[in-house]
């Protein structure tokens, strides 16, 4: 963590009952707002949990930390402020290690309270002892060491304003039992300022003029909507500019939310799974606006052959960001919904692109998102994805874990909101979905409904957080499209190992609706097209945790698809295209 700057003591109510090092912690977390945790109880951060007992903080305690984490995650997310997660030492450290590994990726931001040995015992195997510090730098935007029961709660703060300043990540402190136990008169305190990399708010202007000629003179125009859109709360100033200026808009899994599916302009997802429209409107287009993308390999297939027409234009708050994976003409680095205005006022003129738009269109009719569901055949999870859509308001929020299931959530359900799309992106971690649920459930508004799509697979990694969701009476809606297989790794082992199924179908597989009901929640199975709508009915109108177990074609598969560093304008829309 970054050295300390000066500090400034907030409430005084407070600090009237800081009479430990926890205590102190306990107070940096109210003073910062925070109003809910995730965690496990454990003998290393007993000291916090006991703190705890007397604070008005609401914690939710998860059936394993990796579940913690992940909530924490899903809740900064839906809410836009870091979500906060506890953990003992040792074993308790290291199941959170993947949470925070996927909050890294996607810069989400994340503050980790773990546990530890007594200072005195560090670096001799003690009980439970891991170098958390060590063993999380790699996968954290900073985390810190505490070491002085007086200074415990400013290494809170700092993890808490790290967490959320500039491009968002985790942070973690590491809280030796005799630092939290340790007496401390010392008040709550809050950093004026922490150390973070300095990033303007604006971007340079002369760029920003050059850029804009560029825009303005581009007969096919692009923007290109990154997850950085939603995080930087741009997604109105976006909006606003692409349809003052008619630019069709493409957007990144992370970035599904910054504009309306259901938009004339709107081209959807791009990639590796996204639609074949999307992905010609980038291979086609002259000039691309990408706000807040890092270009990963999931979007871009092979880097040689993506945009390979465009002058990028690439707004981004991480100047590293860069021409870190593709070349970027013109680098603007500012915040987004700043630097999205600057552009806006200096277009000299809408871009001559209703030909290119007329184009869009047309691609869009070419390769629109179409299935054949037969009666008489085994349910299309397309169809299960779709008629759950159509069952419930705009607003609601989908979370996923990773696998096919995620691909058919992403493609056919339609997202016209921010923070409404949930998922594992960057490291795509089977098992996000349901503690991610639990976590957006407790941040989301009261009225919002919150759904899981999650697959057999990526379901049983984590479905313990179903004791959770009926403990906290958790009003959520789980859909596992169950294939009886880790469905996507069947899938490329048939395109791509010659057909050998090697360790990806099951035998065997738990009635998940049965299982839901031991839990304590209510359990649905679903098999045929006639009791779609009844069975969803009937999962949502429960005010509680529901499991709908939905029996869906074992052989069908995810398309379009790019093979892996492919190039994205040869997408396979079908088996037989893809051979």
């Amino acid at each position: 963590m970054p050295e300390r700057s000066a500090v400034q003591t907030t409430d005084e109510s407070l600090s009237d009952r800081v009479s430990s090092g926890a205590d102190a912690v306990v107070a940096a977390l109210e003073a910062a707002g925070v109003d809910t945790l995730f965690g496990v109880q454990g003998g290393a951060i007993m000291p916090v949990y006991d703190a705890l007992y007397e604070s008005a903080l609401t914690h939710v305690t998860m059936a394993h930390e990796q579940g913690a984490a992940h909530a924490a995650d899903a809740y900064g997310v839906v809410a836009g402020d870091p979500g906060v997660c506890l953990a003992t030492s040792g074993p308790g450290a290291t199941n959170l290690v993947t949470g925070l590994a996927d909050a890294d990726m996607d810069s989400d931001p994340v503050v980790a309270l773990t546990g530890q040995a007594p200072t005195d015992l560090v670096g001799k195997d003690a009980f439970q002892e891991v170098d958390t510090v060590g063993m999380t730098e790699p996968v954290t935007k900073a985390n810190a060491f505490a070491t002085d029961p007086d200074t415990v709660g400013v290494d809170v703060s700092e993890a808490l304003a790290l967490a959320r300043e500039g491009r968002p990540g985790p942070t973690l402190v590491d809280l030796p039992k005799d630092v939290t136990n340790a007496e401390t008169d010392q008040p709550p305190t809050t950093p004026d300022e922490v150390e973070t990399p300095e990033v303007p708010g604006e971007a340079d202007g002369a760029a920003v003029m050059e850029a804009a000629s560029v825009l303005a003179a581009a007969e096919r125009p692009v923007v290109l909507a990154g997850g950085g859109v939603i995080k930087g709360e741009a997604t109105p100033e976006l909006r606003r500019f692409a349809t003052e200026y008619g630019v069709p808009v493409v957007t990144t899994m992370p970035g599904i939310g910054t504009f309306p599916e259901d938009h004339d302009l709107a081209m959807e997802v791009a990639g590796m799974h996204g639609t074949g429209y999307a992905n010609l409107a980038l291979q086609h287009c002259d000039a691309m606006l990408a706000v807040g993308t890092r270009f990963d390999d999931r979007l871009t297939g092979g880097v040689d052959t993506f945009a390979p027409h465009a002058d990028i234009v690439h707004v981004d708050i991480d100047p590293t960001e860069h021409s870190k994976n593709v070349h970027t003409a013109y680098p603007l680095t500012g915040d987004a919904s700043v630097v999205i205005d600057q552009l806006s006022d200096a277009m000299p003129r809408a871009p001559d692109a209703s030909a290119w738009r007329q184009r869009c269109r047309q691609w869009k009719d070419e390769y629109a998102m179409e299935y054949v569901a037969p009666d008489d055949a085994p349910l299309k999870p397309q169809f299960v994805v779709e008629a759950l859509d159509a069952l419930t308001p705009r607003e609601t929020i989908v979370t996923t874990g990773v696998g096919q299931h995620q691909m058919w959530a992403m493609q056919y359900w339609t997202y016209t909101e921010p923070r409404t799309w949930v998922s594992s992106h960057g490291l795509g971690t089977m098992g996000y979905g349901l503690p991610a649920a639990i976590g957006a459930r407790v941040a989301a508004d009261d009225d919002q409904s919150v759904v899981c799509f999650d697959g057999d697979g990526s379901f049983l990694m984590t479905l313990q957080e179903l004791a959770v969701a009926v403990r906290e009476d958790l009003d959520i809606t789980v859909v596992v499209l169950n294939n009886e297989a880790v469905g996507m790794v069947r899938q490329w082992q048939d395109a791509f190992f010659d057909g050998r199924r090697m360790a990806s179908e099951y035998p065997w597989a738990p009635q998940f609706d049965v299982l839901a009901e031991a839990f304590g929640a209510r359990g649905f199975r679903l098999d045929t097209y006639d009791a779609v709508e009844e069975t969803f009915r009937a999962a949502l109108d429960y005010d509680g945790p529901s499991v709908v177990d939905a029996h869906v074609d074992p052989e069908e598969d995810v398309y379009p698809i790019v093979p892996s560093g492919g190039n994205n304008g040869k997408f396979a829309m079908n088996e037989e295209q893809l051979s």
